[in-house]
């Protein structure tokens, strides 16, 4: 995990921040695929550095993947349907002026806090154990 304070112009409360040891687009691939053969809905992956150049600006690398699994995430809208301002769920990747790559996304605690979730919804929205399986092969 970064501290927050390492990331230039954030103070990303609620937000879990990994280094990757693969490129951007490897980073975003590995994920998409495990998603994919876990059954979990991607609704996009938008490569942000393409979508900047179409407008004439650059940014290095940063992608990220909207996903989830309705199954799931519906009985947390259906309950508060405000929550669908953090769900689907989403992941951003990353290259710093370093040529380091991190990955970001909401800690479940924080959003479950943030609507006054019950708890049962919290395992729902927990990531940490798919960002482990994904980067830690």
């Amino acid at each position: 995990m970064l501290p927050s304070e390492n990331i230039p112009g954030a103070n990303p409360k609620g937000v879990i921040v990994r280094s990757s040891l693969y490129s951007v687009s490897e980073t975003m691939d590995r994920f998409q695929a495990f998603m994919q053969q876990h059954g979990i809905t991607i609704y996009v992956r938008i490569d942000q550095q393409a979508e900047l150049r179409k407008v004439g600006q650059t940014i290095l690398p940063l992608s990220f993947i909207l996903f989830g699994n309705p199954k799931a995430g519906g009985p947390v809208m259906s309950s508060i349907p405000v929550t669908a301002l953090d769900l689907p769920l989403k992941l951003i990747a990353w290259e710093d002026h370093q040529a380091n790559v991190w990955i970001a996304y909401n800690d479940s605690t924080y959003i479950g806090g943030r609507y006054g979730l019950s708890p049962k919804f919290i395992p729902f929205l927990r990531l940490d154990e798919l960002v482990s399986k994904v980067l830690d092969k």
